[in-house]
């Protein structure tokens, strides 16, 4: 790839969406314009640049953005997060929570969805009385319409499945379909997705008690990076919990927030 079609691709996925795409990533940025293009009914990705320099549409740039910055995920991804939500994390929010009778959860940059429905399975396997008798939301966020499309069927094939969920958990939550595997509607129901660029100002919403920005803020710029977060400490109710990756340090920590280890699990806690 020229450098002068890298530098123009990856900038403009900067400005968009905040996402900073190294030296490095030529291949890779390569492969899936090449994809892009051929998609489109181009060329390769010369003939894509040479049509995005000069004839730039509002479809076209979401189309570009949403190939470059789709992200691996799978079920109950790490696993050990899944496990502090049920064995601390819930149950306190549960005590804390138990006059409103409502939790809020967001996941943020959710991908295809794996990260929302673990949740959503989480909270029907382990807390049913909550899922009865409280007011319970899961939003789940992406910049990719792709990727929400494909999270909002919820259908994924058996690599998909195989990676992180339980048998158990596929057996009573999903339904076979031919060589596909579909999440139940008890499941699909529990989960609102919604398109929200994590660098914009975010929409009126309300605090959420768990919000999840797993493996996100590493592919932002150190300015972008700070931006985000704060506007997901802002999105956080008192009391409330926001989990990154493991390998994930936030750009600093407001007077109001507070480190929290919690078995194998690092995550950020709004004071009370």
């Amino acid at each position: 790839m020229k450098p002068e079609i890298f530098n123009f691709f990856t900038m403009l996925v900067e400005r968009a969406s905040g996402i900073s795409i190294k030296s490095g990533k030529e291949y890779l940025l390569q492969s899936r314009l090449d994809e892009l293009a051929r998609t489109l009914g181009y060329r390769d990705h010369e003939k894509l640049y040479e049509v995005a320099r000069t004839k730039l549409t509002r479809q076209l740039l979401d189309q570009i953005v949403d190939a470059l910055t789709t992200n691996e995920t799978y079920f109950f991804r790490d696993q050990h997060p899944f496990e502090t939500l049920r064995r601390v994390i819930i149950p306190e929010l549960k005590k804390k929570r138990e006059r409103e009778k409502r939790l809020r959860f967001w996941s943020a940059a959710c991908s295809t969805g794996q990260e929302p429905y673990s949740l959503a399975i989480l909270l029907r396997e382990y807390f049913p009385d909550l899922v009865k008798s409280w007011h319970i939301e899961i939003l789940a966020s992406d910049i990719s319409e792709s990727a929400l499309k494909k999270a909002r069927e919820g259908v994924y094939n058996q690599i998909e499945v195989n990676r992180g969920l339980p048998v158990t958990f596929l057996v009573k939550y999903f339904k076979q379909v031919a060589a596909h595997w579909r999440i139940s509607d008890e499941i699909r129901r529990m989960v609102t997705f919604k398109r929200i660029n994590l660098v914009e100002p975010f929409p009126v919403m309300h605090q959420f008690d768990v919000i999840l920005c797993r493996y996100v803020l590493i592919y932002f710029s150190q300015p972008m990076k700070k931006r985000v977060w704060e506007n997901l400490c802002r999105a956080l109710a008192p009391g409330g919990y926001i989990l990154l990756g493991a390998t994930e340090i936030p750009p600093e920590l407001p007077a109001d927030m507070e480190k929290k280890v919690l078995g194998k699990t690092v995550c950020f806690r709004k004071k009370d």
